[in-house]
Formats: structure tokens, sequence, C-alpha cells
């Protein structure tokens, strides 16, 4: 009998987590892109200046889901909520895994009061745009992403 357990991470979940992590990139077609290191996600999950939280799922003790979120700002709402990644292994897709997650990140931004909870989703990743859509989720097609990388910064 599997048994499933959704856990606020804790450092040592870190490792694993990013292992999951790369296990995105892939999936994503970026498996070069991965910079972060476990020392430096410790430190800004659990450091002076903290800047995420997460949640794992284990099965039969083995992290095989991830749920990274942080809290921002809007000059127009206030104070919301990002959802970084919702990540499960390959192995374990399709057994509800991802539900258990992004329900528990719901239940966080209900709790924290946020005017707004975000994510992104690649435009092909047809299974994860149906899966939020089941919750009435509102897929907009008008703000372009925009992003500066460390390197270009460095040139700034």
């Amino acid at each position: 009998m599997k048994q499933i357990k959704l856990l606020k991470g804790t450092r040592s979940h870190i490792p694993d987590a990013l292992k999951l992590v790369n296990e995105l990139a892939v999936f994503e077609r970026s498996p070069g892109e991965v910079e972060v290191t476990v020392a430096e996600m410790t430190n800004w999950g659990f450091g002076k200046n903290k800047v995420f939280d997460f949640y794992v799922l284990k099965k039969n003790n083995k992290i095989v889901g991830l749920a990274v979120y942080y809290f921002k700002y809007s000059t127009w709402k206030g104070r919301c909520m990002f959802l970084e990644d919702i990540i499960v292994t390959s192995r374990e897709r399709g057994n509800g895994y991802g539900k258990l997650l992004f329900e528990k990140v719901l239940q966080i931004a209900k709790k924290e009061n946020v005017r707004r909870l975000e994510w992104q989703v690649l435009e092909w990743n047809e299974p994860a745009i149906g899966f939020y859509k089941k919750y009435g989720s509102e897929l907009d097609g008008e703000w372009i992403n925009c992003k500066l990388r460390y390197k270009q910064l460095q040139l700034i």
C-alpha cells in the first residue's frame, strides 16, 4: 500500500527538490538552464533573506513532487503570490499528485488573502493547460514575459 504525505519543505528536502527541478528542465527542453546549487537553494529558502517556500509530496518516503511559490507585490492589486513550479517526477504523473500540490498552494493563497495567484505554463504543454482550465484559470495571451539573465545584467 502506497503512503502519500504532503509536507512543508525543509532544508533536508533541498537536494531532492533540486533533482526534480533538473528533471523539469529536461521536460521543458532546457536541460542546461538550471544554474542554482543546493547551497544557494538552501540559503534562498531558509536564509536571512528567504525568497521562496515549498511543499514536497512523498510517496513511500521518497520525494516525487514539489510545489515552489513566493510572495510578490502588484502596484494595482497589492500582495500576490507566484507559483514558480509544480513538478511531479515523470514516472508518477497521472496519479493526481499535481492536483494535491496545486490545491495546497490554493489553500495557502486563500489563507494569506492574496489578491492574485499567478503562474506560467508553456504554450505547448497541453496537459498542464487543460489541468489549469479545470479550475477556471485565466490564460493571458496579452502580456509578454521579459527577462534579463545574469550575464546580461553584468554587462549593463
